[in-house]
């Protein structure tokens, strides 16, 4: 989608409509709907206050783990944005809790208005264990995920490349995973204009 057109669709009014810990509560599914996951301090909530040009829209924190909740939040009348809770800290847990994989199972298995996922990979790390192991949720789930490299700024630009490849490299092995790699920058904006592109072209006509 032009650059310009999705700059304006996320522009439009953002408001929040939920937040709870379990998908059975959710409000009626409407709109087209697009899922924020990712490792607890990945950066979910300072890129989703990046797509919407708001400062708070996702209440930014330094602590791991800090979302612990499902949150929908409505842009305009085109989309709804959820920001699922982070895995991995439960003390650097290595491996997916058993009750964050209940919740977001339940989650996908309930939303039929889903239609991507965006999987968020700190720059910083690139793919690690457990990553890939909500990769493989995502798989058997059959819900088509994009990878997006996060906090590209706190990396040289040579570097940052290389991780994206390497992460591009790994999701050709996943069925769910989309064919592109996005890399983006909450903090210098970075690759948002890429990423809403992508996103808009999902959103209701």
């Amino acid at each position: 989608m032009n650059p310009e057109i999705a700059r304006k669709l996320f522009a439009q009014p953002c408001e929040f409509v939920y937040g709870g810990p379990s998908a059975a509560n959710l409000p009626p599914h409407k709109l087209p709907e697009i899922a924020f996951v990712g490792r607890s301090n990945a950066g979910k909530s300072s890129l989703l206050n990046a797509l919407v040009n708001r400062h708070t829209l996702a209440r930014v924190s330094n602590t791991p783990g800090r979302t612990r909740q499902i949150n929908l939040f409505k842009l305009g009348d085109v989309l709804m944005l959820v920001d699922l809770p982070g895995y991995g800290y439960a003390r650097a847990s290595k491996t997916l809790a058993a009750e964050w994989q209940s919740q977001i199972t339940a989650y996908l298995a309930t939303r039929p208005n889903l239609v991507r996922v965006v999987l968020l990979i700190d720059a910083r790390r690139g793919i690690m264990p457990i990553d890939r192991e909500a990769m493989k949720l995502l798989d058997r789930a059959g819900i088509s995920y994009l990878p997006v490299l996060t906090k590209a700024d706190k990396l040289k630009a040579a570097e940052c490349a290389e991780v994206a490849a390497l992460v591009s490299a790994e999701a050709e092995k996943h069925a769910a995973a989309f064919p592109e790699t996005i890399t983006t920058s909450a903090e210098k904006g970075d690759g948002i204009a890429a990423l809403r592109a992508h996103l808009a072209a999902l959103a209701q006509p």
